[in-house]
């Protein structure tokens, strides 16, 4: 059985609020800059007024993701639109496990994982195949989140090349809006945001955003 990771965001300000999550970017082997997405935005009014929490869930299942799109990644223009993803194994220290997948391209897809030779230990590989610039491809980390799965992070895919990538298991809770999918400034946006570390093996995160705009966060389990 999958395990969510889940953040519930209570809102102590007197003013409704926007509200974006985000991923702090996996390190890429392979690739150039790397860029991130709006995982989910939503607004949340005051909660003595309305009692009402923005709760936020992620599958911890990676996955690897690959997007077609019209023009280079953008802040603030949705990444893309065709795409695919597949559940992977990251590489373990020893041993085997399926972390390594191919796309294809025509049609778009990636091939069911297997074993790969010389991925970095906590990692997946994706090899993409020959294509014909000024074709743009997307890859890297998708998650599935509130039951639907977007590319959380990625590199522009070069032909014929392996890209690795280590996810990170930390989120960020920042006000503000970004539809989900949209390319956002992760150094900006990370600022002053909430800061949900998952790596410690925890499963539950409680967010409050202050009267005065601070953040408090409180692992629960």
């Amino acid at each position: 059985m999958s395990t969510l990771l889940t953040i519930n965001v209570k809102n102590l300000e007197s003013a409704t609020q926007g509200f974006y999550f985000f991923q702090q970017p996996a390190a890429y082997t392979g690739g150039t800059q790397v860029y991130s997405n709006s995982l989910y935005s939503d607004y949340l009014g005051n909660y003595g007024a309305t009692g009402a929490m923005l709760t936020f869930q992620v599958n911890m299942q990676f996955y690897a993701g690959i997007q077609q799109a019209t023009n280079p990644p953008a802040v603030g223009s949705s990444s893309g639109y065709a795409s695919a993803s597949r559940a992977i194994d990251l590489a373990p220290a020893s041993g085997t496990a399926n972390d390594w997948t191919t796309a294809t391209v025509s049609p778009l897809g990636l091939l069911q994982p297997a074993a790969g030779v010389g991925v970095q230990p906590g990692a997946f590989r994706i090899t993409t195949p020959s294509y014909q610039p000024p074709a743009i491809y997307n890859v890297g980390s998708a998650v599935e989140v509130n039951g639907g799965i977007t590319l959380s992070n990625f590199v522009m895919a070069n032909p014929a090349n392996n890209t690795d990538c280590q996810p990170i298991l930390k989120y960020y809770v920042q006000t503000g809006n970004y539809t989900p999918g949209t390319v956002m400034d992760f150094t900006a946006s990370s600022v002053n945001a909430a800061v949900c570390d998952f790596t410690g093996g925890h499963s539950i995160i409680d967010v409050t955003l202050n009267t005065d705009g601070t953040w408090q966060t409180q692992i629960i389990q």
